[in-house]
């Protein structure tokens, strides 16, 4: 056995030849030791307690870099953002989204990328522009808009990625998202309820599926109350929808009007506005229903809560984790659609007497 000669101090993260010189062992047997030995190879009882003994002495830690790379994984998870700065404020709508993906991730023992310096639509769209997220084992990604020819890239190679929210432009694409054709149409029923005969949807003019899906919601929940639906796309909504648009509009029956929220509160911002410049109330006057929740500048103390639906942002973003991990496990992953919570609000009641 080698003399246990003492390690001299040394700066930064004991080693295992250290502790194996200190143990009188090879590094072989340190490594086998400290890892386990899940090759079951017959070691010495004694000598499995010098290393442990040796290691304690020195404060051995397992580098996990060097763990992960020996398992050709790093645990690490991957998010990208497709906006145009990539949301950490409290108040933007992505942020408990990100909640929830750092606390399913905690859970499930991975580690986190924020992938910051590429969030512009046009530099992310550039070739290559996605090949940085393969330092992660697998990528979550979310955005209105995406790349879809990088991303088609990804997920050819075999890239473990999940959009958070619904993706129809790549098949082969996994997504985690809400149901909003299912909440949308609720909101609907529930102006029906309150007697609503003529309504109107505002979004804006893409065909971002979050959007397409509010639509579908709308338009199903409208045909099958037998009511009048219009449906209002626009690039501009604080150019176009004005109070002489919404006068416009309540004079030819209209009593109430829905807006769909987006990453900007476009739409909603501007039906608000309009409705507020043309001397109007909610509920007394017309009714005003959000499919989703309002921009942070538009909630709060003093303000109405629009009556719509609530999306549930972070357990949406834990499904996403979940289904990212499945796909890294080749394990059967599926998530079933988030479902969204009503919320009756303080904007819709009965159409006015005089509609």
């Amino acid at each position: 056995m080698a003399d246990n000669q003492p390690v001299r101090a040394r700066r930064g993260r004991p080693r295992q030849a250290e502790v194996a010189r200190l143990a009188g062992v090879s590094q072989t047997t340190v490594s086998l030791v400290l890892g386990g030995n899940k090759q079951g190879i017959a070691i010495h009882e004694d000598t499995q307690r010098r290393v442990l003994r040796a290691a304690r002495e020195l404060g051995y830690v397992p580098d996990p870099a060097a763990r992960r790379l020996a398992a050709a994984r790093n645990n690490l998870l991957g998010v990208y953002s497709f906006t145009a700065t990539f949301p950490t404020a409290v108040e933007h709508s992505y942020y408990p989204i990100l909640v929830g993906v750092e606390q399913e991730a905690t859970v499930q023992g991975y580690d986190l990328v924020l992938f910051t310096g590429s969030s512009s639509g046009d530099r992310a769209a550039a070739p290559g522009a996605l090949d940085r997220v393969r330092l992660a084992d697998g990528c979550l990604f979310l955005g209105r808009h995406i790349p879809a020819e990088e991303l088609r890239k990804l997920v050819e190679y075999g890239y473990p990625a999940v959009h958070i929210g619904r993706r129809d432009e790549l098949a082969e694409l996994a997504w985690a998202g809400a149901d909003y054709v299912a909440a949308s149409a609720e909101v609907v029923r529930h102006l029906a309820e309150f007697g609503h005969r003529h309504l109107v949807l505002v979004r804006e003019d893409d065909d971002a599926p979050p959007s397409t899906d509010r639509e579908q919601g709308f338009r199903a929940a409208v045909a099958g109350a037998g009511l009048r639906g219009t449906v209002v796309r626009t690039a501009t909504p604080a150019a176009d929808i004005t109070a002489a648009w919404v006068r416009a509009r309540r004079a030819e029956g209209v009593t109430a009007f829905v807006a769909e929220e987006t990453d900007t509160g476009a739409a909603w911002r501007a039906l608000h506005g309009a409705v507020a410049a043309a001397g109007l109330r909610a509920p007394q006057d017309l009714s005003l229903g959000l499919l989703g929740s309002p921009p942070a500048d538009l909630c709060g103390d003093g303000l109405q809560r629009p009556t719509g639906f609530t999306v549930p942002r972070a357990e949406l973003g834990a499904a996403a984790v979940r289904l990212l991990i499945a796909l890294l496990t080749e394990r059967d992953g599926a998530e079933p659609l988030v479902a969204c919570a009503f919320r009756p609000g303080e904007t819709a009641g009965p159409p006015p007497a005089t509609s």
